[in-house]
């Protein structure tokens, strides 16, 4: 009896680990999750050999037609779909990384959608949209289009959502009918994937017009900065260029160059920091500096300095009555003050209230 690592693989069996770890990533995963992305490669890991084992076994033919398809076969044609779905929501990219996965993204819708066109699968309105967007894929839009009026917007946008609630409800009655349930009618099972199939084909519009909403705004974002090169921490005196205009350097397209010339002469704009122990010391300091003494402190210290005049007036001189020639001096600056008073009595500066 043949090991079961020289078994050859069964299609089924990696079609349901594709889709349940799809599953998992939808509805119990957040894109920040440190597992997230490497759940979602081992996801389109699976779905890759899906797709090898669906043209090992030519599976899909251009010269079949819809009867010529078994019911067991439908849920195949959504691989290429999931594919993109997965695509699309990769996580921590760049602007430059995102737009070459929507790029990914839009060739395995373009996959799914001729593959629906080969066997029949896409009822109006669906087959004009496809015919929309071979028009001009990259200004594709489900609804109006972009030269729509904003009325006509609005409506295509009502017709979309009218759209996707009839198939969710048609899926959700499918599934719910006993004869699906008790009995896996052939009929209600045929019918049930291939109303997937068109849920997908409506998505997948929605999908485009999103991607082709995204894409120029990812075209405005500025290039990201290039990474630092590794430093020994404990360096001091640490010389670079400010954070601020390293960002405009890289979205005018400015090549960095060196900061000094021979000479010592500055070159570039840069700030002095300290060591990177010192940097990290304060992270978590205030943004602004704490005061390191009181108010009543600092007053003091200035009196003791002799920067705060006392009063507004000359303080008073004490005279020593022993001393004559002292005496003599205050006793003539007093008769001279006096003699001003009296040729200069209180407002008669004082012009401005004269008539």
């Amino acid at each position: 009896m043949a090991s079961d690592e020289t078994q050859p693989e069964s299609l089924q069996s990696v079609f349901d680990a594709a889709e349940e770890k799809r599953r998992s990533l939808s509805s119990t995963y957040e894109a920040t999750s440190p597992n997230y992305r490497a759940d979602l490669d081992a996801a389109l890991g699976l779905y890759a050999r899906v797709e090898r084992l669906i043209g090992a076994a030519d599976l899909f033919s251009p010269n079949e037609g819809l009867e010529d398809l078994p019911t067991s076969a439908l849920p195949y044609l959504l691989v290429r779909y999931h594919v993109a779905e997965l695509v699309q929501k990769m996580p921590n990219l760049s602007p430059q990384q995102r737009v070459a996965v929507l790029g990914r993204a839009r060739a395995e819708y373009e996959g799914f959608l001729a593959l629906l066109e080969g066997y029949g699968l896409l009822p109006p309105p669906y087959d004009r949209l496809l015919e929309r967007y071979r028009d001009d894929p990259e200004r594709f839009a489900a609804g109006a289009g972009a030269g729509a009026d904003p009325a006509a917007r609005r409506n295509a946008k009502i017709a979309d959502y009218k759209a996707e609630k009839q198939l969710k409800l048609k899926l959700d009655a499918l599934r719910s009918n006993p004869r699906y349930l008790e009995h896996g009618d052939e009929e209600i099972v045929r019918e049930l994937h291939l109303t997937s199939v068109t849920f997908a084909a409506h998505s997948t519009f929605q999908a485009l017009d999103s991607l082709n909403r995204e894409l120029p705004l990812l075209a405005q974002a500025p290039s990201p900065l290039a990474p630092a090169p590794t430093e020994d921490p404990s360096t001091a005196g640490d010389t670079r260029l400010d954070q601020p205009l390293r960002r405009l350097q890289s979205v005018f397209g400015q090549q960095g160059g060196p900061l000094l010339s021979q000479g010592g002469r500055p070159l570039q704009p840069f700030t002095l920091v300290g060591s990177r122990a010192d940097l990290a010391r304060g992270v978590f300091r205030p943004g602004h500096n704490l005061p390191t003494m009181s108010i009543d402190e600092y007053l003091e210290e200035e009196r003791r300095q002799g920067n705060i005049l006392q009063g507004g007036v000359e303080p008073k001189t004490v005279v020593d009555e022993d001393d004559m020639e002292a005496m003599d001096r205050e006793t003539y600056k007093a008769r001279q003050w006096d003699d001003f008073k009296d040729d200069n009595p209180r407002g008669s500066g004082n012009t401005m209230n004269m008539g």
